[in-house]
Order: structure tokens, then sequence, then C-alpha cells
């Protein structure tokens, strides 16, 4: 008999284990995640009643893969574009909650007496909230389409993305094994810098290979190129001093921005399931129960932190971001939980070997109590902000509302404010890639080319004219490039000196920007007499005789980032579902100070209202709702006539607030079930009977017959000498010798037969 390696067989068990715990869990409805550590444990040194795994070094590595996966998933989920989209209100409320809540943890574990390092890491495992824990009770409990849960989605975003830089700066510390503000700014600047040149380049490079490549990339190809571009960024971010989820992450955020995401999303998610699930089970594998005992306070103290501490911290930040308070409070109360980042800041701490071992079940013990109470912190997160609203002065009840009011009433910006922006933009982007490109040139290219050239003189020649190759297209497009808005040409061709000055002055100031920047690089190569007499004016002059290709060149560079970047979005514009997303995110800004939003709701095909025209229903007068738009297949009814009606499977954009859709939606789900019966389908089956002289069905005509009404059947054909007729028509007469093929419930076919037998009998 061959001999199987110990990592088939610790797989087997593994997988064997994890999917049992998957089933009984999901039977029983909770987190899924929770299963797996479940799993974990039987599987694990530290429970003896069931086989062990025997080579945990390799179940190891495979969990290292699915953190790299996992977070891979996370970023083809993600765009930067659609963070852009998550509004100030989810954005404060995000970084509100996470400040306070990381900063607790930290005094939290040394008040507990642990080390720096733990108490860090507690911090940065408290930081976010579980996404799939939310979703999955707002989906039991029915509220995905009330407004808080808008603000909880985004905040949810904004937390993915700032645990992944704090995941950065604890790697940092761990490594240095000391918290230096010089560091930590070194650092964040360094990883601000980096992930943009990432971007840039990613945006840039990528789209336009995928899109060449696209005839030849079939799903097999795709996959291993996906996960080859994923490994590689791992690699990279390793190299240069980050992480490898940092890596990982980046790659499939940039891959999320190209019309290969959704198909990339498809094909990765079996491997990132089977990875993740390896990962989680890992997790289990490290519990201890005995440490979990003896850290039973621990695991109370940081149960209640998350409970309090999430609660308020959440409210108050979505008070500060100009939510109403009712609207505050059950954001506060949905976000409750510890998320499954905590595993994986608790791996990275594990795998650097700079946390406790008691920190993976503290963690494990606080976000399992936190994940069942979950769903009832978001069910009664509305009886006790209605009860706060009663209870706390009106005045401060009233003043936090009008707040609210007035901050989102805030909607347009001025039209200087706009043009800086735009101006701003221009010199922040170039300027990024001239320092990208310099940092290049000083690193790898220059040296290599000192080193193939002796003469010092001529090298430092040659090093400035590649120099000015590469950054002339951006430093020209500092001091030249003019903002593609109306605004500008308005001030512009406005004749008013507070107008025209201003511009001018901005316009200098690009000019002079633009020299330094040559001034600078020249005295690289140069003395600064000579950089300041020489090398600026030949680059002015430069300038000036390839003004024409140089903007040509730079809008050809730049057209094709914007089409790469926008190219997903620009195909998705086209599709029904995207043009009812803009239009109901246009039209919910400006509802915003009426507390009110558009709510989609799908019409049941048992609906009661069908075929009826909306004049009749009276839903405004009774419920003081407005239908925006009818979606019905492809097509798009926007703002309806009274005349119209709706259709089972049409779907409906209601403009109104949380209290009224409440109302509504009791209406709109109610189906019309007067004429249903509950019925399985096994009941269903066909019989046959033959119509003797004394039979009483004889003369009588099918709908005569009672069959319909009495058995729930259908006569679906009759033998007549010889002939066969399929589905005969009602007027139909049973004649002597028929025999009869019915179709219906068995039960009551039989009730009907016996029937009519007893009425023969009895003639």
């Amino acid at each position: 008999m061959g001999h199987l390696p110990n990592l088939i067989l610790d797989l087997a068990l593994v997988l064997m284990t994890a999917s049992v715990a998957l089933l009984i869990f999901k039977r029983i409805k909770q987190p899924l995640v929770l299963g797996y550590i479940i799993a974990g444990f039987l599987v694990g040194p530290h429970f003896k009643l069931f086989p062990t795994v025997a080579d945990p070094e390799s179940i190891e590595v495979m969990s290292e893969l699915g953190v790299i996966f996992l977070l891979f998933g996370l970023g083809l989920e993600f765009s930067f574009k659609k963070l852009m989209r998550v509004g100030g209100s989810a954005s404060i409320t995000a970084f509100v909650e996470i400040f306070f809540i990381t900063t607790s943890g930290f005094f939290l574990g040394r008040w507990l007496g642990w080390s720096t390092i733990d108490s860090l890491f507690l911090g940065g495992m408290l930081a976010s909230s579980s996404t799939t824990i939310i979703i999955r009770a707002f989906d039991e409990l029915g509220v995905k389409s009330k407004q808080f849960a808008n603000v909880v989605f985004g905040v949810l975003i904004v937390e993915d993305i700032v645990v992944i830089l704090l995941m950065v700066l604890l790697s940092t510390v761990a490594v240095t094994q000391q918290i230096e503000g010089g560091e930590i700014v070194f650092t964040v600047l360094k990883l601000v810098f980096f992930l943009a040149l990432w971007f840039i380049m990613g945006i840039f490079l990528l789209p336009t290979f995928l899109k060449k490549a696209k005839k030849w990339l079939d799903e097999e190809n795709l996959l291993l190129l996906s996960i080859g571009l994923c490994l590689g960024m791992v690699v990279l971010a390793v190299e240069v001093g980050f992480s490898a989820e940092l890596g990982a992450f980046i790659m499939g955020s940039i891959i999320a921005e190209t019309t290969s995401a959704e198909k990339v999303e498809h094909l990765i998610k079996p491997i990132k399931d089977l990875f993740g699930a390896v990962f989680f089970v890992s997790v289990g594998m490290m519990i201890d129960p005995q440490a979990i005992i003896e850290h039973k306070w621990a695991v109370v103290a940081v149960t209640l932190l998350t409970f309090f501490g999430k609660i308020l911290s959440t409210t108050l930040g979505a008070i500060f971001s100009s939510q109403p308070l009712k609207q505050s409070i059950q954001v506060g109360f949905s976000m409750a939980q510890i998320g499954e980042f905590a595993f994986i800041v608790a791996a990275l701490g594990v795998s650097l070997k700079v946390t406790s071992d008691f920190l993976f079940p503290v963690a494990v013990g606080a976000s399992a109590i936190t994940t069942f109470t979950t769903p009832y912190l978001i069910k009664y997160s509305e009886p006790v902000a209605n009860m706060l609203e009663k209870i706390l002065p009106h005045k401060l009840v009233g003043r936090i509302n009008r707040f609210s009011s007035s901050s989102q009433k805030i909607q347009a910006e001025s039209g200087w404010k706009t043009l800086l922006s735009s101006y701003s933009k221009i010199i922040f982007i170039n300027g990024f890639i001239l320092l990208s490109i310099g940092l290049l040139l000083i690193n790898f290219i220059i040296p290599y080319l000192n080193t193939i050239i002796e003469d010092k003189t001529l090298a430092n020649i040659v090093c400035a004219i590649i120099a000015l190759a590469a950054g002339a297209p951006f430093i020209f497009a500092i001091m030249t490039r003019r903002p593609d808005s109306p605004i500008y040409k308005e001030f512009w061709l406005k004749k008013k000196v507070y107008n025209r000055g201003p511009l001018l002055a901005i316009e200098t100031f690009r000019i002079i920007i633009g020299i330094a920047l040559i001034t600078l690089w020249g005295m690289y190569f140069f003395q600064t007499i000579f950089a300041l007499l020489v090398v600026v004016p030949a680059a002015l002059i430069i300038f000036s005789v390839f003004r024409k290709r140089l903007h040509t060149f730079y809008q050809r560079i730049e057209g094709r980032f914007i089409t790469n970047l926008t190219e997903r979005e620009s195909e998705a514009y086209k599709t029904t579902s995207a043009s009812v997303s803009r239009k109901k995110a246009e039209i919910e800004n400006y509802l915003a100070p009426y507390d009110a939003h558009i709510v989609q709701l799908d019409v049941s095909p048992d609906a009661q209202f069908i075929g009826k025209e909306l004049h009749q229903l009276s839903w405004r007068e009774k419920y003081g709702i407005n239908i925006v738009y009818i979606r019905r297949g492809d097509k798009i009814i926007y703002l309806p006539e009274r005349n119209a009606i709706l259709l089972p499977f049409d779907e409906v954009g209601v403009i109104a607030t949380d209290e009224q859709i409440t109302a509504f939606k009791k209406l709109f789900d109610r189906q019309d079930i007067t004429d249903a019966e509950d019925i399985n389908i096994e009941d269903i089956g066909i019989q046959q009977f033959f119509i003797d002289e004394h039979h009483s069905l004889k003369g009588k005509t099918i709908r005569n017959s009672g069959i319909r009404e009495k058995a729930k059947g259908l006569v679906v054909g009759i033998e007549r000498k010889g002939n066969r007729i399929l589905n005969p028509d009602s007027t139909t007469i049973f004649e002597l010798n028929d025999v009869v093929w019915l179709v219906g419930n068995m039960k009551k076919i039989k009730q009907l037969r016996n029937t009519f037998i007893n009425q023969s009998l009895d003639k």
C-alpha cells in the first residue's frame, strides 16, 4: 500500500470536519465563520476526543494562502471610485468609531496588564465589524431597505480600508519593537506613496493589457493570470517592506477597476472559499479552552468594550456626520460586534511571533458572544431609539435633528472651491508622477549609467537628458494644463478684476513651480550657476518649441489612464441597473434634508394590486409615498402616469421615509391567497373512471359535473368508441362506456370516485 503525505491526510480531516460544521451552522442559521472555528478546535491539539492534524506547519502555510486570497477577494469587491462614493457621513462615522475603539482597546489591554504590542493588536482587532454577520442579520430582519442600512454599508467599506492600513502600521511596530512618531509618519508616507504608485501604474498598464489579450484569455488563462498577478504583487509588497496581505488587496483593487473584474471574482471565489476555510479552521486550532477559562475576565472586558464602546462611538460618529438621532442609534447598534478581520490581525501577530498565546482565545470568545447578540441589538435598536427620544431633553433631541437637517442642506460648492480643487489635482498627480520617475532614476537608471560611462561629465549630461525626456510631459502639464471645467471658462470670460486677477496669480504660481522643478533637476546633475543660466533656459526653449507635441503626448497618456479607469463604469453605464443606481443616488442626494430615500421593491406574482391603475390604489394619499420609476425587464418607466399598472416581477422605486416604508411594505408584500391551497406536488396525480349505465355523470356536461369544484381536478382526456379526445371542451357530455381521465388532488379524486360508486349502487 502506498504512503500518503500527511498534508493530504490533514486536508481530508480539515475539509470533512469543516463541511459537517458548515451544514450544522447553516441549519441553525448561525455565522459560518464560527462553524469553521469550531471545526478547527475539534481537529486541533487541545481537543483529544477527535483525530488531530499531524502536520500543523503545512496547514499554517495553506492558512497564509487563505489570508492572501481573502484579501485578494476583498480587493476585487472594492474599488477606489466606490470608496469616493461612500460619502462624508459614512467616512466620519467610521473614523470616529475606529479612533475611539482602537484607543480604548489599547488602554484596556494595558489595564489588564498586557504588553504594549498585545494591547496594540487588541485595538487593531476591535477596529472592524463583521460585514457577513450584519448583512445576514439585515436580511433576516428585513431592514436592508431602511436608510440607516446605507450608512452602515458605507462604514463597513471604510473600516476594511482602515484595517488594511492598521495592519501595515502594526507590522512596522512589531518589527521595530518600538513606537516612534517619526518612524510611523515615515511608514504612512511610504505607504501612501506606494499605494498611489501601484494604483496609477496598475490602472495605466493592466486594463490595456487585458483588453489587448482578451481574445486569448479564456477562463483558465484568466484564472492563472489573476492568481499570478496576485502572488506577484504579494512578493513585491514584501520586498519593499509591506505585508503580503496588503499586496493581495492592492492587486485585487486594481483588477476591480477593469472590465474583467466580475469574471475574475467569479473564477477566484472557489479558491478563496477553499483556502479561506482552511484559514478559519487554523484559527480554531489555536483555541485553548484552558486559556479562555484562565482569561475569562479578559473575554468579558473585551466583549463589554465591544458592546458599549462601539455603540457609543458609532452613534456619536453618526451624529457628528449629520445623521438624525434615531438613525444614529440604529447605526451604532448594528456595528457592535467583532469582525472576521480580528482573526486576520491576530494571525498577523502570531506569524510575526510578537503577540501572546492568549490573544487568540480572547478574540474568539468575544467574537462568538457579539455574533449571537448582533441580531437582537439590530432588532431592538428602533425601540431603544424611540425610548431615548422620549427620555432625553426635547431641546437636545431637537438640536441634534436640526443640526442634521441644516448640515444636509449644504449641497453646492462655490465655483472657486471647485476650480482650486481641479488645479490641486493637476499639480498633485503630475508632481507625484515626477517624484516616482525621480526615485526610479536615482535608484536604478543613474547608477547603471555611471557604471557603463566612465566620463563623469558625459554621464551627467546623458542622465540629465534622460531625466528631462521622461519628466518633460508632466512638468509641462503642471505649468500649462488647464482644468476641464466650464467654471474656468466662465471666470476667464467675465471681464472682472476679481476673477482674472486670481486666475493670473494661479497661472503664474504654476509656472514658478515648473521652473523650480527644472532648477532642482539641473542642480542634481550640475552646479547651481550652470543650472540657472543654462539648464533652465534650455528646458524652457525646448518646451516652447515642442509645445504642441508635449501637449498631444500628455493628452494621449491622460486619455488612456482615464479610459482605463472609467471603462468598467462606461460599460455599466449602458445597463439598466447602472442607470437606475445613478438616478437613485442623484435624487437621494437632494432628499437627505427630508430624511427620505428611494427603496426598490419587487412586485410578487401573488400581489393583490396587480393590474390595477395607480390612481385606483391611492398609495400617495394613504401612505404618503411616491413612485419614481417602474422597471420592467430592460425597460424603465420614469415618473409613471396615474393610469399606469403594476405587473408581476416589476421593480418599483418608491420615495419615502423609513416609517412610511415600514407601513407601506405590509400592504405591498401582502399576497392574494383567497384561491390558494397548500397542496404538495406529490399529492397531484392522474386517475381514470368508467361511465357505465348506472353512473351519475352519464348525460351531464363536464361543466355541470362539479369535478373541478369537488375534486380540484381537470378532465384531460376521454376515450370514446376507440377515439381519444384530449382536453375536451367544458360543454362535452359524458356518454355511456366513456373512459374519463382526471388530473387533480388524488385524495379528493378518490373521495369523488367513492361518491360516484355509492350513487350508482343506490340506483
